[in-house]
């Protein structure tokens, strides 16, 4: 047997033992699956005299108790031991940071599998070199960070024991057929990542980059299991299933898991992490530029950047449909926690939010427009980058326009009413619809303009293709904004409906316009080569910008969600009898929030600082400059 079969077999025996570990903890659950069901009697049959039944809150399905009711908690050092300090406020803090930093690793060996992959299957051999370092310059930015996510996760385990040990316990023993697979999938996950990081040097070509590129998918399946299970805890917690009225658990883990807002927060949370994922990466390869000394470094953190940007909005554009859906489940299991949401107590958060949502798609089109300078031929399209500000600008204030406002009994009294004379006849769904999908719309026609930056299309029917783009554009800004101002004279329940048309017409020309303008350049001739980092230091900052904004309505939803719960450990269930069983005024929560925020940034320079301790010189030729030019992507635009 010969040194190369001898590796090939090495690796598809290494890759043999991950799968069996990923496959270990449902084999071991099995056991713990069954142990919610009664033993049989010694004469083979069951004693149904001591058989209880309860009825599923959620499926209203019959099952045999096999649990303990939800404990009803006093306030007290019993069930709420406390330091001289809100409680609340400091479980607020681990888990965010936690989620911070989980979201973070969870998001980033993703766009490393896609980047490695993108260099396999590249004929171009220097390019194929340029995306596999880049590939692992992101997963040396998470090797750091997962370390921290494992140390904040036992940091929030320690907080919820010890202060609030009633209600962990009760979660504990409802989740306790899965909470072992949790913690095995967390070391396969561990396994599996240093692995993929220390061999990356030993499996670099042939079949062995293959066998590389299968242990990325495999990190991140197990990756996306454990966030689907992180989920269930929370969807258990605002909608909870596979319990009873009392909160006896029914011996059926699977209703447990698969609540009514499970589906909607996978995918929320999914989008929500490859986003911010996409955008701390953007952020670390913007301070990497700016802090460059060389054009050969300044070239390649701007093409990083670059990379990592575009995969992060390729995730945020679907983002806000993810939302819709999210709250749309929320209204069906439970109206009023819906109007709670969006027209009562939490209602003011979302214009918040709209604020930030419009602040990232701001900082993205503004990327964009400043990266045209570096493509030679782009200065045709800085004629009207002002119109596109003003439609921006303009989908942007009817977005964060208010229908109601949060007000005390004295101003309600004295304007005659809870609608505003003026503010109430705006700020309608419809409205705000067509307010999100314009800025959406907008954003991918910045995007069809980067793409062509430096193109010229060869296609003998290009003239009717741009002829067509542009009309299809324009009759798309039509319907949606057409639909959105008849929203303003049809009752609420038609309203409503209005989102359908106007999502089908941006997500066509999401997916349309983006084929149909690949078909058109392939081939194109180039008026003259990408110059990577010859772009302005503003870009970097949009970057840095998009990042933070990210990070900061990451941290607003989280409340948001927790809040609706409003003074309900497991809504409904288990009652929060503290005395921190209040939702808090707007202004401390933006105050804790922020806090929340600039100790993620800050603890991420910090993690950034010492990946550049830890910097090797990348191989020459991975790294080596197009003369004339910085290395460029292939395909990318």
């Amino acid at each position: 047997m010969g040194f190369l079969t001898r590796k090939k077999m090495m690796s598809i025996m290494a890759l043999g033992a991950m799968v069996g570990l990923l496959l270990l903890p449902i084999v071991m659950s099995l056991p713990s699956l069954a142990s919610g069901e009664e033993a049989p009697a010694a004469d083979g049959k069951k004693d149904e005299s001591k058989v209880e039944k309860g009825r599923d809150v959620y499926y209203k399905t019959e099952g045999i108790v096999a649990g303990a009711p939800a404990p009803k908690t006093t306030d007290g050092v019993k069930d709420y031991p406390r330091y001289n300090f809100e409680s609340r406020v400091l479980l607020w803090f681990a888990n965010q940071q936690h989620l911070y930093y989980g979201s973070f690793v969870l998001a980033v060996p993703i766009f490393c599998m896609v980047v490695e992959f993108m260099g396999v299957v590249t004929k171009d051999k220097a390019m194929a070199k340029r995306y596999d370092q880049l590939a692992y310059d992101f997963i040396k930015i998470s090797l750091t960070a997962y370390s921290l996510t494992a140390v904040l996760g036992g940091i929030l385990i320690f907080t919820f024991l010890t202060l609030y040990p009633a209600f962990f316990g009760y979660l504990s023993s409802i989740f306790r057929p899965v909470m072992h697979i949790y913690a095995l999938m967390f070391v396969a996950e561990s396994g599996t990542l240093y692995i993929y990081y220390y061999g990356w040097d030993k499996m670099k070509e042939g079949f062995l980059k293959w066998i590389h590129l299968s242990m990325s998918v495999i990190l991140n399946i197990i990756g996306t299991l454990l966030m689907f299970l992180a989920n269930s805890w929370i969807g258990f917690m605002m909608s909870p299933a596979g319990v009873d009225e009392q909160g006896r658990y029914l011996g059926n883990i699977w209703h447990v898991l698969h609540t009514a807002l499970w589906n909607p927060l996978n995918l929320h949370r999914i989008l929500g992490n490859m986003a911010f994922g996409g955008g701390v990466v953007a952020a670390y390869a913007a301070y990497k530029f700016l802090a460059s000394k060389t054009d050969e470094e300044r070239a390649h953190y701007d093409w990083m950047g670059y990379i990592a940007m575009a995969l992060g909005v390729a995730f945020l554009i679907p983002l806000p449909f993810a939302g819709y859906w999210l709250m749309r489940e929320v209204y069906a299991y439970r109206q009023q926690m819906g109007i709670t949401l969006m027209g009562g107590l939490l209602a003011w958060l979302f214009i918040i939010q709209a604020t930030m949502i419009g602040i990232l798609f701001l900082s993205t089109n503004y990327y964009l427009w400043q990266a045209m300078g570096r493509m030679r031929g782009a200065e045709k399209y800085q004629r009207y980058i002002k119109y596109l500000v003003f439609i921006l600008a303009c989908g942007y204030l009817v977005f964060i326009t208010p229908h109601t406002m949060v007000m005390t009994p004295a101003e309600l009294k004295a304007m005659g009413g809870q609608q505003h004379p003026v503010l109430g006849n705006y700020g309608v769904m419809s409205a705000k619809n067509g307010g999100i999908n314009v800025i959406i719309t907008t954003t991918v026609l910045s995007f069809v303009w980067y793409m062509r930056g430096n193109k010229v299309s060869t296609v003998s029917w290009s003239k009717f293709g741009n002829i067509f783009m542009g009309c299809f554009f324009f009759f798309a800004y039509i319907n949606i904004i057409g639909l959105a101002i008849y929203g303003y004279y049809i009752p609420a329940n038609v309203r409503v409906g209005l989102s359908v048309p106007q999502v089908a017409t941006t997500l066509s020309c999401l997916f349309f316009m983006f084929a149909l303008n690949s078909v058109m350049m392939k081939g194109a001739k180039q008026v003259g080569p990408i110059e990577w980092g010859k772009i302005s230091a503003r870009s970097q900052y949009a970057l840095i910008m998009l990042a933070t904004a990210f990070t900061w309505m990451m941290g607003l939803m989280g409340y948001i969600r927790s809040s609706v719960r409003l003074f309900w450990h497991v809504n409904e269930i288990m009652r929060d009898n503290s005395p921190w069983a209040y939702t808090h005024t707007v202004g401390f929560a933006a105050n804790m929030i922020s806090f929340n925020v600039l100790f993620f940034w800050v603890s991420i320079l910090f993690v950034f600082w010492l990946g550049s301790l830890a910097a090797k010189k990348a191989p020459v030729e991975a790294k080596a400059a197009v003369p004339g030019s910085a290395p460029q992507p292939a395909g990318s635009h």
